[in-house]
């Protein structure tokens, strides 16, 4: 049942992207990044695929990824800001936020101090909610969206970057497979898969 339900929002995204273009990536990675657990796992890699196909380029879907992710992430900010902790732990569970996820994330920032917004953005999982701790610390917001913009940059040209060598090298894989935007969609959402029962496991251990 879970697996057929990430099926149909890799089809989901995927459409989006082949709608919209690099709109449909800005919105897509502004959801993501509004700590809604849409993977970036599968929007970056098919839109690197793109690439392939002469629709798109390498760098405009890395700008495009990034931006939304800035975007997304200033809401999620001031939720931090304004709500507090609390909020965030009364209602993360409904976007698979656990509060082991909080505990680490807090952690982090403690520690490391706001580099971690930049580094952060290069993890997965904890990439989609650590503008929170951020806006809880009223982290200045000209280096928030400096780091988060940067880091998701790297992150998102990266990601690009796999699926479009995947499309480039796609004659020689065909013989395993028969279609390469579904590889890449499932790659993608071996990751969601491992996401949402970590999420689960971290809610039983709390």
């Amino acid at each position: 049942m879970l697996e057929k339900l990430l099926a149909a929002v890799a089809a989901w995204i995927m459409g989006v992207i082949s709608t919209m273009g690099y709109g449909g990536i800005v919105l897509l990675m502004a959801i993501e990044s509004a700590c809604i657990p849409l993977p970036s796992e599968i929007i970056m890699p098919f839109a690197g695929f793109l690439v392939t196909k002469g629709e798109m380029t390498l760098w405009g879907i890395a700008l495009a990824g990034a931006i939304g992710c800035v975007v997304g992430s200033i809401p999620a900010y001031y939720l931090g800001m304004y709500g507090g902790r609390p909020l965030v732990e009364k209602y993360g569970k409904y976007v698979l936020i656990s509060k082991k996820d909080l505990d680490m994330a807090d952690r982090w920032f403690a520690q490391h101090g706001e580099i971690i917004i930049f580094i952060a953005r290069l993890l997965p999982a904890v990439r989609t909610f650590i503008a929170f701790p951020a806006g809880v610390a009223r982290m200045n917001m000209t280096r928030f969206i400096a780091y988060t913009f940067v880091g998701s940059l790297i992150w998102c040209w990266a990601l690009g970057y796999i699926g479009m060598k995947a499309g480039q090298h796609w004659e020689d894989l065909k013989v395993y497979f028969h279609e390469s935007h579904y590889v890449i969609a499932a790659l993608g959402l071996v990751f969601v898969v491992w996401y949402v029962r970590r999420h689960f496991k971290n809610e039983h251990e709390a």
